[in-house]
């Protein structure tokens, strides 16, 4: 089992900047990659961005390219995604999630693990 708890999330106002933060425990040996994930009510769960664990391998969802970075910090085994030039379209609850197979994936159903999620509010 892994255990993820998000942090970071608020209101924001568009332009503005968030980071948020992602702590793995427990088997986080099987971590291959780290995602993460945003939900707005009505909307499915749709990708943002992944690092594969080992070789900081990153990809990004198109709406958010250039402007949110995913990284990790091995010895905290936290990601983070640096939110900048924030829009009201990117209001959503974001979750952290882990894929344990090495190739990284867009797909939620490919993840096995998921944290609560945390809510970013951009106001216009």
């Amino acid at each position: 089992q892994v255990q993820l708890v998000e942090s970071g999330g608020g209101l924001v106002q568009t332009g503005g900047s968030l980071t948020l933060s992602c702590a793995a425990s427990g088997r986080t040996f099987s971590t291959s990659v780290m995602g993460w994930f945003r939900q707005s009510p009505g909307k499915q769960r749709e990708f943002v961005a992944a690092l594969r664990w080992r070789d900081r391998n990153t990809n990004y969802a198109d709406s958010v390219k250039g402007r949110f970075t995913i990284s990790r910090d091995n010895v905290k085994r936290t990601v983070y995604l640096q939110m900048n030039s924030l829009k009201p379209e990117d209001t959503a609850v974001y979750y952290c999630a882990v894929k344990s197979a090495y190739s990284s994936s867009w797909i939620a159903g490919d993840y096995d693990y998921w944290g609560q999620g945390t809510q970013v509010t951009v106001s216009s």
